[in-house]
């Protein structure tokens, strides 16, 4: 049962004191004889609170210099890449790991408009430098990701641009834990104060701006740009705020986006589940100020702090993870043309995604709970997109190389314009294929009155599909569609689900152009 105050506006006496928490960072001296103040490197990197006395100053300290000690065995001998979130302790935080890379005479390559950086946006940089570049680059990213506002985290992503393996990150860990235990006073632990640290010890680098041109890419933007789905952007306050105003500006996107300004104590959020304040976006409770005004929208998106998280909101609510992983999926094996691909999966996602993959041959890796088990598989090429049942996933380039090889909330969410924007195409080319006609091409101008009755369509339903010219002009070439979505018969299991039971219906607004001068007018040339 949930919290009584889950889904509420977060109480004045509930928000965070910065001050407090930054002083702590700062003075509090971990207890090395209590376990729970030593570095330990969970399913993503080490985290904690300052006032606990489990993330402050000898922490971070002890964990940077244990990654310089060691990053040369990892393969890296070039940069590291840096990215924090917007986490109050995140930004203390990256002055501790700026002056202990430069203590260790290692390039930080800092973002260029000294803004945030996500964590997509980092794993993007290592993967293109890389590629690049014969001396390799790894990364630190500073962020407890979704966790509350008082927590901060770090973690190490390796030269392939993913969270670091078991083996890595244990070494990691104990090597930390022995200069935490010396109070990082030992004569190996190296450390420049912020103020004497050369200028040619920070590179700028433009994360955003590489970012944001490369993302056509993976995602069909123009697609998005065409039928222009009038969508609401969640930025919870988080890293990738900017990315989405970039977003919007390049590919001409219809997109209102809220809580895009800087508020580390997170004033703004509504109480999740259990009355914490978390930001996750996979959570309907802290969804909930988008949920109230997705009518006025087609589609509504969000992302956690650090943007490998994403939430999808419709007319119904959240759409589960689980059932987006599998449409996602599905949609991808669809239009990508990959070949030789998997899906990735870890043991608690739904089984929805093995028994489709079952059907059309695709193998599934199932991998245990961490995204850094999918990785290499990614990028490898082995999987075409590995995702989490808590909102983390990861998809190849429309050619089938690497994108990202940590989680990646912003291509998630751009995945689900996508697949709206390719919704009567199938309509139209049926009905040109009968009359004897060639396939022409369509764009979705806009989604209405999209209504869901399930949260999800179950697999191994037979459906019915209903879709029906309501208007047409024929001297424009534009047209209305009716459409709805019914169960025929349900799949083993759902008897529940009666003949008739009505799964989705919403009018959709569609353009055909007829020559090039039309089309180039839809494009914007």
């Amino acid at each position: 049962m949930a919290h009584a105050l889950a889904g509420t506006p977060v109480r004045e006496q509930d928000i965070i004191d910065i001050q407090t928490i930054v002083d702590a960072y700062f003075d509090n001296v971990p207890d090395m004889t209590n376990p729970t103040q030593l570095v330990s490197f969970g399913t993503s990197g080490h985290r904690g609170t300052s006032v606990d006395g489990t993330f402050t100053d000898l922490h971070v300290a002890a964990i940077t210099q244990a990654i310089c000690d060691g990053r040369k065995q990892f393969g890296a001998t070039g940069p590291v890449f840096v990215g924090q979130d917007t986490h109050a302790l995140s930004q203390p935080a990256l002055v501790t790991v700026l002056e202990v890379l430069a203590g260790n005479g290692v390039t930080a390559m800092v973002d260029c408009d000294m803004d945030f950086v996500p964590t997509p946006s980092v794993s993007r940089a290592i993967i293109r430098y890389n590629i690049q570049h014969d001396v390799k680059a790894d990364g630190i990213i500073i962020t407890p990701s979704h966790n509350p506002p008082d927590n901060g985290g770090i973690k190490y992503n390796t030269i392939i641009g993913g969270p670091a393996d078991t083996v890595v990150t244990k070494w990691i860990e104990m090597r930390a834990n022995e200069y935490l235990t010396a109070y990082c006073e030992s004569e190996n632990f190296k450390r420049i104060s912020v103020d004497n640290i050369e200028p040619t010890a920070q590179v700028p680098y433009d994360y955003k701006g590489l970012y944001v041109e490369e993302l056509s890419e993976v995602i069909n933007m123009e697609a998005i740009k065409a039928a222009g789905p009038k969508t609401l952007v969640d930025t919870l306050g988080g890293s990738g705020a900017s990315y989405w105003k970039a977003i919007k500006e390049r590919y001409g996107l219809d997109l209102t986006i809220i809580h895009d300004e800087y508020d580390p104590t997170f004033s703004f959020m509504t109480y999740d589940h259990d009355g914490k304040v978390r930001m996750d976006c996979s959570s309907p409770y802290v969804m909930e100020s988008v949920i109230n005004r997705i009518g006025d929208f087609d589609l509504a998106v969000g992302n956690d702090p650090d943007y490998d998280r994403y939430g999808i909101v419709i007319s119904s609510g959240l759409v589960s993870a689980n059932s987006f992983l599998t449409m996602a999926a599905r949609y991808l094996f669809t239009t990508r043309g990959w070949k030789n691909k998997g899906i990735g999966k870890t043991v608690v996602c739904t089984t929805m995604i093995d028994k489709w993959a079952a059907g059309v041959e695709i193998p599934v890796f199932e991998v245990p709970v961490g995204f850094k088990y999918f990785s290499q598989l990614l990028f490898d090429g082995v999987i075409g997109i590995g995702g989490e049942e808590s909102a983390g996933a990861s998809f190849l380039k429309k050619d089938g190389t690497v994108w990202t090889t940590d989680k990646d909330g912003i291509i998630m969410a751009l995945l689900g314009m996508e697949i709206m924007a390719q919704g009567v195409g199938a309509w139209a080319g049926a009905h040109a294929l009968d009359a004897g006609r060639p396939v022409q091409l369509g764009f979705l101008l806009g989604t209405r009155k999209l209504t869901f009755g399930l949260p999800e369509i179950p697999v191994g339903i037979v459906l019915d599909v209903q879709i029906n010219l309501s208007w047409q002009d024929n001297a424009t070439n534009m047209g209305v569609f009716d459409c709805s979505l019914t169960c025929r018969t349900p799949p083993p299991g759902r008897e529940y689900l009666a003949p008739g039971t009505l799964l989705l219906s919403g009018a959709l607004n569609v353009f055909s152009p007829t020559n090039r001068e039309a089309l180039d007018a839809i494009l914007g040339r």
